[in-house]
């Protein structure tokens, strides 16, 4: 009797087993039926390459579960449309964007087992302009980039399958490094700078952290301080590599309404209208991060960057522990002697390409490297580069020679460390140099 009790109730408990899994079938069919409905999400992922930024990925939420290998790049089309509202017309372009990787993966885009999440991995380049995230008029800002995903190849799994999905609400996005930066505004006077800034990880046993203040060119202007870490790779100052120099280092990146170089009587005349401002906002940075040790403060620039680079090392000698100007534009003619002497108590290192035409080096930093060694500084430095190309082996022009940046372009050699010399019989980088200074 007692078995036969114990067979009843396993036959019972397989019907309600089997009833189950049909029901879950039919949840899983009846989700995929609803997904033909747009109700899906799309969320982009910007990363700040040599050029500047784009759009390297889209990451959809299927609101469904689905194991990883059930989707190829073959398997969405993604067309994008890009804009910029500064423009009479904001249109800019609109076309299909090559998918290069696809793949299931969690809610940042991690690769995973199963996931409700795909990642559309798409091609990038310094001629590329769809995954462009910015456009430059007058000054760079960021673009529109509205996005149509559409399924064209189902997506099979156990449970069901899921077909003609086409997605066109965004999510947002991530910006990787610009959001682990700050921002702020200092106000010295009448006049008002905003301000991107990186604080490092608190390392044990570790008081002090060194500061490296990177200056914009003339594009980045305004008060939207994601774009001088953008638009010219900043962001790179923040990388586990050169963060890894310095073992950990606070980023400060100013940012002016205008221009550096916007002078007292004129563009570029040897002084700058935000020059107080700037230093005050360094003081006041340093005052209020206690970690940050005053023998260590590095500042650099790029073009309108480097020319304010230059005056503040001319006008508060002593107070860096080293400078790096980028195609500098403080002409040559405008430094005095008594300037030169004022500067040499800055270790120095320049960076210039010869084939730059919008700041010619042998205007503005050749002569005053010469000039500089004359007077005796002992401690600087030139990378004369003779053009920009990319050196990341990944583009390259029609006839397989390595792709050529704009000769103005020499920032990029700074942010991915490519400056070196010999310092007694060692090559050393331009970050082992910096790091290793110190008042």
């Amino acid at each position: 009797m007692l078995k036969k009790m114990k067979k009843r109730v396993k036959s019972a408990m397989m019907v309600t087993f089997a009833a189950a899994m049909t029901f879950s079938f039919t949840i899983d069919a009846s989700a995929a039926k609803q997904l033909d409905t747009n109700s899906s999400t799309y969320r982009t992922v910007t990363e700040i390459e040599d050029w500047g930024a784009a759009i390297t990925k889209v990451i959809v939420d299927l609101n469904t579960p689905i194991p990883q290998n059930s989707v190829t790049k073959d398997t969405f089309n993604v067309h994008v449309k890009r804009s910029d509202s500064r423009l009479t017309n904001p249109f800019l372009e609109e076309r299909n964007r090559k998918v290069t990787n696809a793949y299931v993966s969690d809610a940042k885009g991690n690769p995973a087992v199963r996931g409700k999440y795909v990642v559309l991995e798409m091609e990038i380049g310094p001629t590329v302009s769809l995954g462009s995230a910015l456009n430059y008029y007058r000054f760079n800002d960021w673009v529109e980039s509205d996005y149509t995903i559409t399924q064209v190849k189902d997506i099979v799994y156990n449970s069901g399958k899921i077909s003609g999905l086409v997605v066109t609400s965004s999510d947002g996005g991530t910006r990787e490094l610009v959001d682990d930066f700050s921002s702020g505004s200092f106000t010295h006077e009448d006049t008002t700078l905003t301000f991107a800034n990186y604080e490092p990880q608190k390392t044990k046993g570790k008081e002090k952290n060194s500061l490296v203040i990177w200056l914009h060119g003339g594009g980045e202007g305004g008060t939207d301080t994601t774009i001088p870490l953008s638009a010219n790779k900043a962001t790179a100052f923040a990388s586990e590599e050169i963060q890894s120099y310095f073992d950990g280092a606070h980023v400060l990146v100013p940012q002016t309404p205008t221009r550096w170089m916007q002078g007292v009587s004129g563009s570029a005349d040897g002084t700058s209208i935000y020059q107080e401002s700037l230093m005050a906002l360094i003081e006041n940075y340093v005052a209020n991060h206690k970690d940050v040790d005053p023998d260590r403060i590095y500042i650099g620039g790029a073009s309108n960057g480097g020319y304010m680079t230059m005056l503040m090392v001319r006008d508060y000698p002593g107070y860096f522990a080293a400078a790096y100007p980028v195609c500098e534009g403080l002409n040559d003619t405008l430094i005095t002697d008594k300037d030169i002497q004022a500067l040499k108590q800055t270790p120095i290192w320049f960076v210039h390409a010869e084939n730059d035409t919008t700041l010619r080096p042998e205007q503005n930093t050749i002569p005053t490297y010469k000039r500089l060694l004359k007077a005796g500084a002992t401690n600087v430095h030139l990378s004369l580069f003779k053009d920009v190309h990319d050196t990341s082996g990944f583009y390259k022009n029609a006839d397989g020679t390595p792709y050529q940046y704009p000769g103005h372009w020499s920032w990029i050699y700074v942010y991915n460390n490519e400056p070196t010399t010999l310092i007694d019989g060692k090559t050393t980088t331009i970050m082992e140099w910096m790091a290793a200074q110190s008042k």
